[in-house]
């Protein structure tokens, strides 16, 4: 399980994420907020993450970086959905995040492919953690 500090250091993550090109939607807001509660981070301390973010900790668990990143699919997904013409600066801010937390570009390239096939743009969990488990080994 990841300690209170690896908690904080994903949200602020996710945050810059959502800011990268402009300022945070309501949806995004939503959707981070829900992601704090998830990890039991307070209101409180969310809305401090948003005006002042932690230093990037990375995980030593593989598992949960790859919970991270689709996370952050997830999270493009939303930020798309309100932002069509934005589509390529999403999948490059996406896989410049996935290498910064080690994941192999493979996969990260297989999972953006595949995105495509799915509704909604949004892979499934289990296809998602067999890309990283067939490069992982």
């Amino acid at each position: 399980m990841i300690n209170r500090v690896e908690k904080l250091s994903l949200l602020s993550e996710m945050i810059a994420f959502a800011k990268y090109d402009k300022d945070i939607r309501r949806i995004e807001y939503n959707f981070l907020l829900g992601v704090a509660k998830q990890l039991d981070i307070s209101r409180e301390d969310f809305e401090y993450l948003l005006e002042n973010p932690v230093t990037y900790t990375h995980l030593k668990s593989h598992s949960e970086r790859i919970v991270q990143f689709h996370r952050l699919v997830l999270l493009m997904n939303i930020e798309q959905e309100h932002n069509e013409d934005n589509n390529s600066a999403g999948v490059i801010k996406l896989y410049n995040f996935g290498l910064r937390m080690g994941l192999s570009h493979e996969s990260i390239t297989k999972v953006l492919y595949l995105m495509e096939s799915f509704p909604n743009k949004i892979v499934p969990p289990d296809v998602l953690i067999d890309i990283f488990k067939t490069q992982y080994n």
